[in-house]
């Protein structure tokens, strides 16, 4: 029996869809504080032309602006995608709690891959991570979207 996701997680993966409708890479992100919705967003990095605009920057920076503080304390990211190191960084400075994704990324991710950030001596925030949440269903919509493109 498949248990239904976390609200959060489910808006992710439909904000993802939503980009990768909109021709950008389907990542989704949705902030959170004690259950509420703070902040959502997708990939915007081919609208905005800013390759910053990964879809956590841009949910941190949203909250970061809602709540008029630079630190997102008490705060929960749920992201689709394994964040990268640039991502990771900012869940970091944000001092974000928990993190929760879906699909690994290998290839570009910087908690359980590559560089694997929040485990080096010089991080100085180790948000909680939760990985697997809904990664089959984020892992379809990202080779769904890229085997359009080859």
């Amino acid at each position: 029996m498949a248990f239904p996701l976390p609200a959060p997680m489910r808006l992710a993966l439909d904000l993802a869809a939503r980009a990768a409708a909109a021709g950008e890479v389907p990542v989704g992100a949705v902030v959170t504080r004690d259950g509420a919705v703070l902040a959502t967003s997708a990939n915007a990095m081919r609208s905005a032309s800013d390759p910053t605009a990964h879809a956590e920057i841009v949910a941190i920076r949203a909250a970061a602006a809602l709540l008029d503080q630079p630190r997102l304390d008490g705060c929960d990211l749920w992201v689709t995608l394994e964040p990268c190191a640039m991502c990771a960084g900012a869940i970091a400075h944000a001092r974000l709690a928990r993190v929760y994704y879906a699909a690994a990324d290998p290839k570009g991710g910087a908690v359980e891959h590559g560089p694997r950030l929040f485990t080096q001596p010089t991080c100085h925030h180790r948000p909680e991570i939760y990985p697997g949440i809904g990664a089959e269903e984020a892992a379809v919509q990202l080779r769904a979207f890229f085997a359009k493109r080859r």
